[in-house]
């Protein structure tokens, strides 16, 4: 157990800062992104003409543009930049880029189509005799249609069936293939792209746009952590049973509040022992970073959160973060509901300890299957007693029947439910439970914060 002070809370205060959410920003600076791209194709198109051959082509040279454009995206939302992940968030971010990802192959696979068709047209030829003159005949055409192959094989292992269905290694790492088809397809784009060859601004901008993408690629998900990892130099302290199937792992290491990481917050952990060592999975603090000491709480859900439990003192740690956007900076109210359920307590508990709030402002709410597994209670019961804060649990009664979170008993709970601040942790069941319980009771959307880990 983490003991709890007066300190210690006032010095991760401290480090709270405020932060606006820039989502709005950052989509209106895609779209206008995707209007520049459509106004090369019309700067460099003297004459629309009116044939079925040039429609065809003129409609697979768009497409082709904001494909390139869209992949170039796709890649970016993978580039864990800190902007998205720590103010728009992790979850939202993993979301925009699986949305992306599908705009990209659908464009790609159009661009294809048309462009082929549109040659065959012309030429008075089959499409599948077209084809092959295109991927033989034409410059960079051969890479760009393996890379072509690789983007629609990542994108069928990525459709939600599929990858229910894919060991998350075995998902990442194909997802990983992804880079190499980029590569692939890229030279094919200035090659044969009527409006690179055209215009060597056209050119300069695209490499800009790959180059820049690259960059933060490489600075983020390579150089970055490589840096975190080399300057704090983690290791697992101990393993402690909190509840059946739960496990803490302390961790320690040098100057770890130079991570700058806050309460609600996660890293990716990957444990460099047999076994482990090439998995990394997103595990949230389940207590306010300490410059020393840090702790995330886990259930056993999966061989790699059961392996953790098995964890030597000693052990090295690879770490990449922090992410999210669950934290203290987003709350704009002076009272706060936290709603756990199940593993969803570890960012809540340090949520509770950290915020800001006088005596009634925070109430912590636990869902569990039984008393049993109300992982960290005692240090719960222990920060509801100092900060004078409200805390509740609701547990399956004798026959197993599940108690529902309603509008009715959360405004029984707190009559003014509609002033709160919402912070929303748990599994899907439960957090469209209680967002559907929370809308109804007045409070609004952008009062309700809430990140998954859900693929």
């Amino acid at each position: 157990m983490i003991q709890t002070g007066r300190a210690a809370r006032r010095q991760t205060m401290r480090g709270i800062q405020p932060r606006r959410n820039p989502a709005a920003m950052l989509l209106v600076t895609a779209w206008a992104g995707a209007a520049a791209v459509l106004w090369l194709w019309w700067d460099n198109t003297a004459v629309v003409q009116m044939d079925t051959a040039a429609w065809l082509m003129g409609a697979g040279r768009i497409t082709g543009l904001l494909g390139g454009y869209a992949i170039a995206l796709t890649v970016l939302q993978m580039a864990r930049v800190p902007a998205l992940e720590r103010r728009v968030g992790s979850d939202r971010a993993t979301r925009w880029h699986a949305m992306t990802g599908r705009y990209a192959i659908s464009l790609v696979v159009a661009h294809v189509a048309l462009t082929v068709w549109g040659y065959s047209v012309q030429a008075g030829t089959g499409f599948v005799e077209q084809t092959v003159t295109v991927v033989v005949d034409f410059p960079e055409m051969i890479k760009a249609t393996i890379g072509t192959v690789l983007l629609l094989v990542i994108g069928f292992v990525s459709a939600g069936a599929v990858r229910r269905r894919l060991r998350y290694e075995t998902w990442y790492y194909l997802h990983l293939g992804t880079y190499a088809a980029v590569y692939l397809t890229f030279w094919h784009q200035l090659a044969t792209g009527a409006e690179f060859a055209a215009s060597t601004t056209a050119r300069t901008v695209w490499y800009a746009l790959y180059g820049a993408v690259g960059a933060l690629l490489l600075w983020y998900r390579v150089l970055a952590p490589v840096r975190l990892n080399l300057s704090h130099r983690m290791r697992v302290e101990s393993v402690v049973e909190e509840a059946p199937g739960v496990v803490s792992v302390l961790i320690t290491g040098q100057r770890l509040h130079r991570l700058g990481a806050e309460a609600g917050q996660f890293f990716r952990w990957r444990f460099l022992t047999p076994g482990l060592r090439w998995s990394s999975n997103p595990y949230s603090l389940s207590a306010p970073p300490r410059p020393d000491l840090l702790r995330i709480t886990v259930k056993a859900a999966g061989k790699h959160s059961l392996a953790l439990s098995r964890l030597e003192p000693g052990t090295r740690v690879w770490a990449e973060g922090p992410y999210g956007a669950m934290t203290a900076g987003r709350r704009s109210q002076n009272k706060v509901l936290l709603i756990a359920g199940g593993a969803g307590i570890t960012p809540m508990r340090a949520l509770f300890e950290t915020l800001p709030g006088g005596p009634g402002d925070l109430t912590l709410l636990y869902r569990a299957s039984r008393t049993e597994d109300l992982a960290l209670w005692a240090e719960l019961q222990q920060i509801a007693d100092e900060r004078d804060a409200n805390l509740m649990y609701a547990v399956n009664g004798p026959d197993g029947a599940r108690p529902e979170i309603t509008t009715e008993r959360l405004k029984e709970v707190l009559p003014d439910i509609d002033q709160h601040d919402v912070y929303l942790c748990g599994p899907p069941g439960l957090a469209e439970e209680s967002y559907n319980a929370l809308r109804a009771a007045g409070v609004p959307s952008r009062r309700i914060h809430h990140e998954s880990f859900e693929m």
